[in-house]
């Protein structure tokens, strides 16, 4: 090979390194084995890894060679800035540095994804999505049940228990659904959102709720939309926790092999009456 043509080789490989480009990576709930093989080789290839809050620990030994930064995010904690978040990604990115944004669940569900794409494709930054596994989806698989048995509805709804303004949700609205109610970010809106639903749906309608879900410390709690309330305080359960709401729950189970909280009574004296 001449001269020349190493030349041309390393400035053809340099302008592809140059090209922009940011991987919005999906980490899954917690559990790191629940992490896609296409995930797995964007973090062995990251220079750069920004680090959601909720993501593992155990996920940075998977990008040996990339620069960890925390920019953490949750509900009721200091949290870092989008807008600082969005910066950042531009800066790396525009230098040509791999960079990979990890967050938990599917970075498209509840993740702020929309804003950080709009960023950078308004900076001219190309923007790979690998999915994951949502918090609501681990929840599920969790209880053992179906988000959308037929024999008791007609579809799952993922929603958070907040809006963007910070009222809530028309829960009107979703109570009316027939579907699955699947709630992220509501442990500390609990008393407010089960007084709304409790308005429009009976307190005998089956309830969970699923905190930390995959992960060994996983409590669950399964019982009625009327007891919601009062058996997660007394379990003493938070964030992070998934809420589910609505009759496919019917057939969920918490298997007695594992640490669990019990099933309550009046869940299943309920589900029987409502057969």
């Amino acid at each position: 090979m001449t001269t020349d043509e190493e030349v041309s080789m390393h400035n053809a490989r340099s302008s592809s390194r140059a090209k922009s480009s940011v991987v919005l990576l999906s980490a899954g709930p917690g559990d790191p084995e629940l992490l896609t093989l296409k995930a797995a080789k964007a973090l062995a290839a990251a220079e750069v890894l920004l680090l959601d809050d909720l993501v593992h620990p155990g996920i940075v030994e998977l990008a040996p060679q990339a620069r960890i930064i925390r920019v953490g995010k949750r509900g009721g904690c200091r949290s870092t800035p989008q807008a600082f978040i969005c910066r950042l990604m531009r800066r790396y990115a525009s230098q040509g540095v791999r960079v990979v944004r990890v967050k938990g669940g599917d970075a498209l569900l509840f993740g702020r994804a929309g804003e950080e794409i709009h960023f950078l494709r308004q900076a001219g930054i190309e923007v790979e999505i690998i999915n994951g596994v949502s918090a609501g989806f681990a929840a599920a698989a969790s209880l053992g049940m179906s988000l959308t048995h037929r024999d008791h509805c007609h579809g799952v709804t993922f929603v958070t228990a907040h809006t963007q303004d910070h009222g809530e949700p028309d829960w009107a609205a979703l109570s009316a659904t027939g579907t699955t109610l699947v709630i992220y970010m509501g442990m500390t809106r609990l008393q407010s959102l089960t007084t709304s639903l409790l308005r429009h749906l009976p307190a005998h309608t089956p309830a969970a709720i699923v905190q930390s879900a995959s992960l060994s410390n996983e409590d669950r709690l399964l019982t009625t939309l009327g007891q919601l309330l009062d058996k997660a305080s007394e379990s003493r359960l938070g964030s992070p926790g998934v809420i589910l709401i609505g009759a496919a729950l019917a057939e969920a189970c918490i298997p007695s092999a594992l640490p669990s909280l019990p099933v309550e009574q009046e869940f299943a004296t309920a589900s029987l009456s409502h057969s």
